[in-house]
């Protein structure tokens, strides 16, 4: 057969609309998993929390459809919305910070990376946070770190326990040694918390990395994380020049530190709400207990 043939009969295989456009698949109408390759229904998948039907794949969620899933209709109470980040170091790299703040707010709709509140889950008041890695990659700048402190503060004000979905590259570098600061600034917040007898699960999704793994992401009383979800302090590569050898291939990810004791739990999302209820259900103290304290 010829070329030519065989672009002839692709042609009658492949007949085109009567206006001579291609036939072309809804944008968004169809979400092909990043691991297995499959194409799911964009509806079938976001009922089940984006978790692929086929392989258990979890797609990244954002904090608007996180907060949808783990808090119960019409309770979630919004924290500190209007704080947005200033640009006190004046910084540039290939963009001046400001204006990437400004093209990053138009993009997410968000004013930072994390939406805090207080709402209930099954019942259960609670405060969440929720990181969002589509605003700079999930940054921890000032603003994330005054939200969560306030959040954590909150809490503990209100005698609930507190939930942060985790989903960060690290500090917010830009901000340079203010970015650092609220490492020590929520994990002052959380030690109250912990003096206060009160609960604090995070929750570690992909990616959680760099300053927000070394700070409040490890200080939880219970530390969950979703399956096969990126979890590290430096990077791959680093880690292998420092200690000069090759590193296992599941290294940084939810199930090694499971294993290796600095996860409790690798929960899946479908799985999530639940478990944390149940979680919270179990440490809340009883009333006699309560007394005796």
């Amino acid at each position: 057969m010829s070329l030519f043939d065989w672009f002839a009969n692709r042609r009658k295989a492949d007949p085109v609309q009567p206006d001579g456009r291609e036939r072309d698949i809804a944008d968004g109408l169809w979400t092909k998993c990043e691991a297995c390759g499959v194409m799911a229904y964009t509806k079938d998948l976001k009922a089940n929390q984006r978790v692929c039907l086929d392989c258990g794949h979890h797609h990244r969620v954002f904090s608007d459809e996180r907060i949808q899933q783990l808090i119960d209709p019409e309770t979630w109470v919004p924290l500190n919305a209007q704080l947005a980040p200033e640009d006190p170091l004046k910084f540039r790299d290939r963009k001046a910070y400001s204006d990437r703040i400004r093209d990053t707010q138009a993009k997410t709709h968000l004013p930072d990376a994390v939406q805090t509140g207080i709402g209930k889950l099954e019942g259960l008041p609670v405060a969440l946070g929720v990181m969002d890695f589509r605003f700079m990659g999930g940054s921890m700048g000032s603003v994330v770190g005054e939200k969560l402190t306030r959040l954590i503060e909150q809490g503990t004000q209100e005698q609930i326990p507190v939930v942060i979905v985790c989903a960060s590259g690290g500090a917010r570098m830009q901000e340079g040694m203010l970015s650092l600061m609220q490492m020590a600034k929520i994990s002052g917040a959380l030690e109250r918390h912990r003096a206060a007898r009160l609960l604090y699960v995070p929750v570690l999704s992909h990616p959680t990395t760099g300053g927000v793994t070394a700070s409040f992401a490890m200080l939880g009383d219970i530390i969950v994380a979703e399956p096969k979800a990126t979890i590290a302090f430096a990077g791959r590569r680093v880690v292998e020049q420092t200690l000069r050898e090759k590193l296992p291939d599941d290294f940084q990810t939810a199930e090694y530190l499971l294993n290796h004791g600095f996860v409790d739990a690798i929960i899946p999302r479908t799985q999530l709400k639940s478990t944390l209820a149940q979680l919270i259900r179990l440490h809340q103290p009883t009333p006699a207990l309560a007394t005796v304290s």
